[in-house]
């Protein structure tokens, strides 16, 4: 992770810039000219975090460092079933952090993984790093609330590895920072394992958020399926860029990939690059992107019902995004989900 590398150092030169082809809508060179002090250690309390007590057990990660001498592995053995909250909270302004850990899910176990990353104060730069392994028939279900401040810089990046028969489900939602990057990549074997990739981004103000995957199909007989919704207005900016590789050799991939924006205003930007690599013949892949405005005439429709116009862009688009938040498989997970949207579409 180069972020990490120029946290550890303090060294700008090691960050991505727009040069780095999977950067150049995100560049973090040209916008961090110089990076601040290390974040301190701090015992200071810690205010519940947006998936509140849910779980049997909770990861606090403050200013990079693990709270209560937790360790840096989770691990989730054999028949166990688990629901973990990981908070990655940011405390101390103007100050840089980061911090990786590695979550191991043995074979048959189930694993929901609440993760937030949480700003409480301003200026700071944070980056986390995630080394997932799921064994065979095991099944990781990560949903991730990014609730950065809107003048942090915050890079998040996992790096999935699944085993024959594994099942891994992802929903990422968030409002953006002043520069925030997202970033999934997945080693795909294959071999009945099934992947869900989903996202969503409310972007106001003159917020950016970037939502980058890349799966691998490395072996026969995999599925993936990806959707992402966003909205967009104000002068934000929102990334997505999904990639999904079939390598040689790996027939009978069935894959799809969606993304799908609304822009509210004309100042606000949505860069997408979706991307299908295909080396093996007996496949079934689809990818499709669209970007487009509220339909004008189910805003009429609701007005002459006595909608106000600012409430009736909203019910709109929270009905856009609302397909992704329903497919969360978590049921108390889902219904925390899609209050955090219905109070981020309110104009």
């Amino acid at each position: 992770m180069t972020l990490a590398a120029a946290i550890r150092s303090g060294d700008v030169t090691l960050l991505p810039s727009r040069r780095d082809e999977d950067w150049r809508w995100s560049d973090l060179r040209g916008l961090l000219r110089t990076l601040p002090t290390p974040s301190p250690e701090t015992d200071a309390a810690v205010a519940p975090g947006p998936f509140g007590a849910l779980g049997d057990s909770e990861l606090l990660v403050v200013n990079g460092r693990l709270r209560d001498d937790a360790a840096s592995t989770l691990t989730v053995r054999s028949g166990e079933k688990r629901t973990v909250r990981l908070r990655f909270v940011s405390a101390t302004p103007q100050s840089r952090h980061e911090a990786r850990l590695t979550i191991n899910v043995h074979m048959g176990a189930e694993l929901t993984l609440l993760e937030s990353h949480e700003g409480f104060a301003e200026g700071y730069v944070a980056a986390s790093g995630l080394d997932i392994r799921v064994d065979d028939g095991a099944h990781v279900e990560r949903l991730v609330i990014a609730a950065d401040d809107a003048d942090a810089v915050n890079v998040s990046q996992a790096e999935v590895v699944l085993a024959a028969g594994a099942r891994f489900s992802q929903t990422l939602l968030t409002d953006g920072a002043k520069r925030q990057r997202l970033e999934t990549r997945l080693t795909h074997p294959g071999d009945k394992a099934d992947v869900r990739l989903d996202g969503v981004y409310l972007m106001r103000d003159c917020g950016h958020a970037d939502l980058t995957t890349t799966v691998q199909h490395t072996g026969p007989g995999g599925t993936t399926d990806q959707l992402t919704k966003g909205v967009v207005r104000d002068q934000a900016r929102a990334v997505f860029q999904g990639r999904i590789v079939v390598a040689r050799g790996a027939d009978q991939t069935e894959a799809r990939m969606g993304h799908h924006a609304l822009i509210l205003s004309d100042r606000a930007e949505v860069d997408a690059k979706p991307e299908l690599e295909i080396y093996a013949d007996d496949v079934s892949c689809a990818h499709g992107n669209t970007v487009g405005a509220l339909d004008e005439d189910a805003l009429f429709y609701a007005q002459q019902r006595g909608v106000p116009y600012n409430e009736a862009r909203a019910m709109l688009a929270e009905a856009f995004v609302s397909q992704v938040v329903d497919r969360i498989e978590h049921e108390g997970a889902r219904e925390l989900c899609a209050a955090w949207v219905a109070a981020r579409v309110k104009i």
